[in-house]
């Protein structure tokens, strides 16, 4: 068991190392715009719905609100996406849809995420209103037509279905083995 947990470890540390490299490559400054989280992710001129998901998760890891991603937040971010506990991910998964804040998450909102997610990684398995309709008839408790976090997280964690669809909106892996194509594959 040992033997798994190090190897888990070495991989992460090469990833971090990796990423370092990439962050220091293309941000010299030490910071990251917007304008060049979409370069880095390869996302330029997407449509407004991916437009709009990509400043919402810019936004939500821009934790001192100034404008840019730093080397610190950079590395909370990959290190909540790569091994980030479940209900961390679930909090940070429900800000990143509460596009207004205010504590809930309406049909518009979770709608728009999956129009964006579907214009970035071209899943199609079903339409982003099916998929909307869908979470809220199996997570809405109360069927207020909104979301609050304690529906959110109880409702995701107790349907697989619902958990898979949430983790394909932040599955960049598609963006993500095209930036490291050019990484030798001796991980």
């Amino acid at each position: 068991m040992g033997a798994d947990n190090s190897t888990t470890e070495d991989m992460m540390a090469v990833d971090i190392h990796y990423w370092y490299n990439k962050f220091m490559r293309d941000s010299p400054s030490g910071l990251i715009t917007l304008y060049e989280l979409k370069a880095i992710l390869g996302l330029q001129g997407m449509n407004e719905e991916a437009n709009g998901y990509i400043e919402q998760v810019f936004a939500t890891f821009d934790m001192n609100k100034d404008g840019y991603i730093d080397f610190m937040e950079y590395v909370a971010a990959l290190s909540l996406i790569l091994k980030g506990k479940i209900d961390q991910k679930l909090k940070w998964y429900f800000k990143l849809y509460d596009a207004d804040g205010n504590g809930k998450i309406d049909r518009e909102e979770l709608l728009s995420i999956f129009k964006a997610v579907q214009a970035i990684n071209k899943h199609t398995d079903m339409s982003p209103e099916e998929i909307t309709a869908l979470v809220f008839d199996m997570i809405d408790k109360n069927g207020d037509g909104e979301l609050t976090l304690e529906e959110f997280i109880s409702g995701t964690q107790e349907h697989q279905m619902i958990m898979d669809i949430i983790k394909k909106t932040l599955d960049l892996s598609n963006v993500l083995k095209v930036i490291k194509s050019g990484r030798r594959n001796s991980v």
